[in-house]
């Protein structure tokens, strides 16, 4: 279904805005909804939550580092798992994370007691080689995005291959393999948000043999109810969004014209940005695509050749750039 560019860049602002905020609020991030937007959008400090802040950036930027992956079709490696660790607990400049070698434990935040205990630090470097080669193996033979993404999440989660940080990186993990799968629907769901809106449900799924050690059973337990919850949640997920593309569909009264249609999932990203502004520069791109400067600027060069963008102003450290008259009309911003 067609939707307006200024209503597609808006529908997928808030789902990624939302799986921003209820990843990390699974884990206990203690921002609100608006908090974590005034974060994102304005730059925004709040005192006294700075550590809050911090993952709520970072998850935000590893979000666009996945959307950045799975658009050039990048496999899944043990390098692409180490990178998006490090993006979510230290941010951007940071080295790809090593995993832990020490043993960790799950625990109950009111009682302390163990709820989980991990494979030993000398087991997960070969399970993690196992889980990433049975995941290109998969895909190779066809198996459904949803249930390689579904297994991806449960085993990571295993396996526990850090101190902390796992559950934001396994969340971040499947959304990765449904968007190289195709189930990505460009951008414009918040898995994150349903399994936050029933933690019970999701921890219970995830709980799928009764003893807590990793080596008495949980790697071999039966994983159809797991995958029966996730399956189930993608599903709830995407028939919101149906629901929601129809409503704001029926408000427009014309159809997607042939020139938008042929945009790109990159360009409509942009084009929907110049329903709030008249011109953007290069890194304003980059950020919003969470792609390099220079990539963007090939982009750039790119839409400039096929008359998508025009230049405004001659000196390359202010120049910035403004849609052609022919696709300005498309976004009610004549």
């Amino acid at each position: 279904m067609p939707l307006p560019p200024s209503i597609a860049i808006d529908l997928r602002r808030q789902a990624r805005l939302r799986s921003t905020h209820y990843s990390t609020r699974i884990e206990g991030n203690r921002l609100t909804l608006a908090q974590a937007e005034e974060v994102i959008e304005h730059k925004v400090a709040i005192p006294r939550r700075e550590r809050d802040v911090g993952e709520v950036r970072n998850y935000w930027n590893a979000l666009l580092a996945v959307e950045e992956m799975s658009d050039r079709r990048a496999p899944l490696t043990e390098e692409v798992i180490r990178k998006l660790h490090a993006l979510v607990m230290k941010g951007k400049r940071a080295k790809p994370t090593p995993y832990r070698d020490g043993q960790n434990a799950v625990r109950d935040q009111s009682t302390n007691a163990i709820v989980y205990l991990p494979p030993e630090a000398g087991d997960v470097p070969a399970l993690m080689a196992e889980m990433v080669a049975w995941v290109q193996r998969s895909e190779k033979e066809r198996l459904p995005a949803p249930l390689i993404a579904g297994l991806l999440h449960y085993q990571f989660v295993t396996i526990h291959p850090y101190y902390d940080g796992n559950g934001r990186t396994a969340r971040l993990l499947a959304t990765f393999i449904l968007q190289r799968g195709g189930y990505g629907l460009d951008g414009l769901y918040s898995l994150e948000e349903y399994h936050a809106r029933e933690l019970e449900r999701y921890y219970r799924a995830a709980a799928t043999h009764p003893h807590h050690n990793y080596y008495e059973g949980r790697a071999d337990v039966d994983l159809t109810g797991w995958l029966e919850y996730f399956t189930e949640l993608l599903t709830e997920a995407f028939a919101a969004v149906k629901a929601e593309a129809v409503r704001r569909a029926a408000k427009q009264p014309a159809a997607e014209p042939a020139m938008v249609r042929r945009l790109d999932r990159r360009a409509r990203i942009i084009l929907g940005l110049f329903s709030r502004t008249e011109t953007l520069s290069t890194s304003e791109m980059a950020a919003a695509l969470g792609i390099s400067a220079r990539m963007a600027r090939n982009l750039v060069n790119e839409w400039i050749a096929i008359d998508f963008l025009v230049s405004i102003g001659a000196a390359k450290k202010t120049r910035r750039y403004g849609l052609t008259e022919e696709y300005r009309k498309y976004i009610g911003n004549e």
